[in-house]
């Protein structure tokens, strides 16, 4: 199929280069100059893994090209997915300012029927709101549908999410909308699931509220497990083997952060409210993860006694591993809560260094790990890089002023560290070792 997508972003790219990759004919379309000019040459505005291979071969076989024109963008194009982003507004609402002028743009340039899919993350009634736009603004009066089309894409493993998904929801109106996009995704051999838009655009908030819930319900538990005593790898693990629970998501830590999360959950809260439902356990959820980032504060408090002038190595910027992503990364609230303490601060991490210097000042970045530990007086781990849990820690600890590592992420294991010789501690792992 020929295909236009407009917003070239994350969810827009990491689309384009799939739907390229199945044989189809992609013009990826974005406003931003810069970008596109640099993803013509060649350059990816952002890290993920196998992107750029993906990327540079689909151009080189013309089925994927770039442009800041929509109209060229929407010449021939049978679907027309919008992926622009949808950033929160200080109310919590989803500013859908950017899907509103995609709209109008697309009723100018539209000629013959064309199905306009919707693909960025928003509100339930959304494509109401399209479909009214394209309705007004359209010039000819040509006939179009408009689709749902919600994207579960995680970062750092985007391409095979996309390529290999547990399912495909599709929201349609009509029997031609749901055989197109039936017919687009039939190389991928997945379950379809069709229900009516409405559905379509509450699966995507209802999916990621429940997966934010289950990481703050384990980090609730970590908290019970650190005054017990008990080890909350060994409860999560015991409580996956459930089938009606799972292990996914149930790691303790420093809590989510990134793009999706956050934005999504405060968007349903004010959907919720909106709609005169007071949604209090997504509440519950959204504090245990704002606070999840003092926990670890107070542990390094805890083991550190005074914080003032003392050096804390970080090892992890980006909000998860495989991704160059700090969008509300838990780094960068607890560097700045050690930073108002009196703490010095030395960072690394694989990917997201160059986005780091951006946002935070007073930092020493460093070229790895081992740079981090030198001189610090304990290290903090908030991001779990595989490359972190291949360190080693006999040099780590010649490094270090003292043996202290405090373990955001649980990627050690505390009987092995105290064996080392080192202090640890994790997130409901006990600091009595």
């Amino acid at each position: 199929m020929n295909i236009a997508i407009i917003g070239s972003g994350y969810v827009g790219l990491v689309t384009g280069a799939c739907l390229a990759e199945l044989g189809n004919r992609v013009v990826c379309c974005d406003s931003d100059a810069k970008k596109i000019s640099g993803l013509k040459k060649g350059v990816v505005p952002i890290f993920e893994p196998g992107l750029e291979e993906l990327i540079a071969n689909n151009v080189k076989r013309k089925r994927l090209s770039f442009t800041r024109n929509i109209k060229e963008a929407l010449k021939g194009a049978a679907v027309i997915f919008i992926a622009v982003g949808t950033p929160p507004l200080e109310n919590g609402e989803a500013d859908l300012s950017g899907i509103e002028n995609v709209c109008r743009s697309i009723a100018a340039n539209m000629r013959g029927y064309r199905l306009i899919v919707e693909k960025s993350t928003v509100p339930v009634e959304t494509c109401e709101r399209v479909k009214d736009t394209i309705s007004i603004y359209v010039k000819q009066k040509a006939r179009f549908d408009v689709a749902s089309n919600p994207e579960f894409l995680r970062e750092g493993s985007a391409i095979n999410d996309f390529m290999h998904p547990d399912r495909i929801v599709i929201g349609v109106e009509s029997k031609k909308a749901r055989d197109i996009l039936s017919d687009l995704y039939k190389p991928l051999n997945a379950p379809i699931v069709v229900t009516n838009i409405k559905s379509a655009e509450l699966i995507k908030h209802a999916s990621n509220a429940f997966l934010a819930t289950k990481i703050s319900f384990i980090n609730a538990i970590s908290r019970i497990c650190d005054i017990v005593g008990a080890d909350v790898l060994e409860v999560a693990s015991g409580m996956g083997l459930d089938k009606r629970i799972g292990r996914a998501f149930l790691d303790a830590g420093l809590g989510y952060g990134g793009s999706c999360f956050p934005k999504d959950l405060d968007a349903f809260l004010t959907i919720s409210r909106k709609l005169g439902y007071d949604f209090e356990l997504l509440k519950a959820v959204k504090d245990i993860n704002e606070s999840q980032q003092e926990v670890l504060l107070q542990k390094v408090k805890d083991l550190l006694w005074v914080v003032k002038d003392k050096t804390i190595g970080v090892l992890g910027l980006s909000f998860k591993p495989d991704t160059d992503d700090i969008r509300n990364a838990p780094s960068l609230g607890l560097i700045r809560a050690l930073q108002r303490e009196g703490a010095r601060i030395r960072a690394y991490d694989p990917q997201a260094l160059e986005k780091a210097k951006d946002c935070l000042r007073g930092v020493v970045f460093c070229k790895d790990s081992y740079e981090v530990c030198r001189g610090s007086d304990c290290l903090l781990v908030v991001t779990e890089w595989n490359e972190f849990k291949e360190l080693d820690f006999s040099r780590v600890k010649k490094l270090l002023k003292r043996p202290l590592v405090i373990d955001g992420r649980n990627i050690y294991d505390p009987k092995a560290m105290k064996s080392l010789g080192f202090t640890y501690a994790g997130i409901g792992r006990s600091i009595r070792l």
